[in-house]
């Protein structure tokens, strides 16, 4: 949304159905007084659903315990916080980065990243794309990083491509700074790095905030963000669709959630058919968050 595609129209009012809004040109609507709602935290459960997913597949293939483990959280607003809860419910122990946070709220534990590099075994990342301010995130990850870590820890992406440089990631893995990868946004989709793509041990198509229950809130906020700027005087609420069964039968609660959602499903179609990434995102099947079942578990 920029020039380009709203000079000379009646645009009065932009309304996304994303957290991230690095797609709308915000000086230029400002400027030409088109107003512009994001959805921030409509899918931030279902970030979590992916990432809870995501440790328990590291757990089973990298690690004893989770306990055992000191995780790096950079950027800890709506999805962050939810990752940062997931963490420490597993056990870990959680490293907090959020400038911005630190900057305004003096409680905050926030970490210096530094240190972060120096203890974590896993790092997420949970931050806007941005290239400019104090706090800039494009390339956050960049090859300068990753030669500074200690632990050889797991690199989780699940924010913006750019916040990560793919190119240094993959030298990353191929010179072992880095034990593995899991990626779900890349740069230059749909057109990404394929190589990369076989390296990591999950990657998929930029559905991490892809379930049912967050697709439903997002549309849910951006239409209810339209009503209101137009004084339409709706309430909007938006049911997701139903699971084929509401019922979860497992030996344990770790495997209950794999059988709700294992992001291995993901990865293998995307690595299996990598050319395919739009069709993949576009036309994905419906996954819903475990808060819309029943787990009854069987010994």
């Amino acid at each position: 949304c920029n020039q380009a595609l709203l000079e000379g129209s009646n645009v009065k009012f932009i309304a996304t159905a994303t957290i991230g809004f690095d797609h709308i040109d915000t000086d230029y609507c400002a400027s030409h007084g088109i107003e512009w709602r994001n959805a921030p935290g409509c899918n931030a459960n279902s970030v979590r659903q992916y990432i809870e997913s995501t440790l328990l597949l590291l757990n089973g293939n990298f690690f004893n315990s989770l306990k055992d483990v000191t995780i790096g959280v950079i950027g800890v607003g709506h999805v962050g916080s939810k990752v940062v809860e997931v963490a420490q419910q597993f056990g870990m122990k959680v490293l907090m980065n959020d400038p911005l946070r630190s900057q305004n709220e003096p409680c905050f534990q926030h970490t210096d990243l530094q240190v972060i590099q120096e203890q974590a075994q896993i790092i997420t990342f949970h931050v806007p794309l941005t290239k400019e301010g104090l706090y800039p995130t494009y390339h956050l990850a960049d090859f300068s990083f990753f030669e500074h870590l200690d632990q050889k820890p797991i690199i989780i992406n699940t924010s913006r491509g750019g916040v990560v440089d793919n190119g240094a990631l993959l030298k990353a893995l191929n010179n072992e700074y880095i034990q593995q990868a899991v990626i779900d946004v890349w740069e230059n989709e749909p057109h990404i790095n394929l190589e990369l793509l076989q390296h990591v041990f999950i990657g998929t198509p930029h559905i991490a905030g892809y379930s049912a229950d967050g697709k439903a809130k997002a549309s849910e906020m951006s239409l209810q963000s339209i009503s209101d700027f137009f004084g339409l005087g709706l309430t909007i609420h938006i049911n997701p669709p139903a699971p084929l069964s509401y019922s979860i039968q497992a030996d344990t609660y770790a495997s209950a959630l794999l059988q709700i959602y294992n992001p291995i499903l993901d990865s293998t179609r995307l690595k299996e058919n990598p050319l395919k990434f739009e069709s993949l995102r576009g036309n994905y099947r419906v996954r819903r968050e475990p808060s819309a079942f029943t787990i009854q578990l069987v010994k």
